[in-house]
């Protein structure tokens, strides 16, 4: 069974963007706002997670 530690929300208000993200097992929440440039490379971020070039942290 699959146990979740992290979950985390990108949100958008008026233009500003602000990452949350909630730790699940200490059950605080952090947040950061993030540049509209780190938003637009977002799914660049994210394949390159699931890259051969990360998979020695698996």
């Amino acid at each position: 069974m699959e146990n979740p530690l992290y979950s985390a929300e990108l949100v958008e208000e008026n233009g500003v963007y602000t990452l949350v993200v909630t730790d699940l097992r200490r059950d605080t929440v952090q947040t950061a706002h993030v540049p509209k440039r780190a938003v637009d490379q977002l799914p660049h971020f994210l394949s390159l997670l699931g890259s051969h070039r990360f998979g020695a942290f698996r």
